[in-house]
């Protein structure tokens, strides 16, 4: 049964009011007002972002 093709999640910018996550082929802007346990973190740490299936990131 063949998978479906998908692209590795990619942090594509940072600014002072949160992150944009590309998904496949769509953008997401994950602000650090809904998410503030990120506000703190590096850049090194915002960019390591693993998908292990299509409805989970880590």
């Amino acid at each position: 049964m063949p998978g479906f093709a998908t692209s590795a999640p990619e942090v594509t910018h940072v600014s002072r009011h949160g992150f944009w996550l590309l998904l496949g082929d769509e953008e997401l802007l994950v602000r650090f007002e809904d998410f503030p346990w990120f506000r703190q973190a590096t850049i090194d740490a915002l960019t390591n972002v693993e998908r292990p299936s299509a409805d989970h990131l880590y």
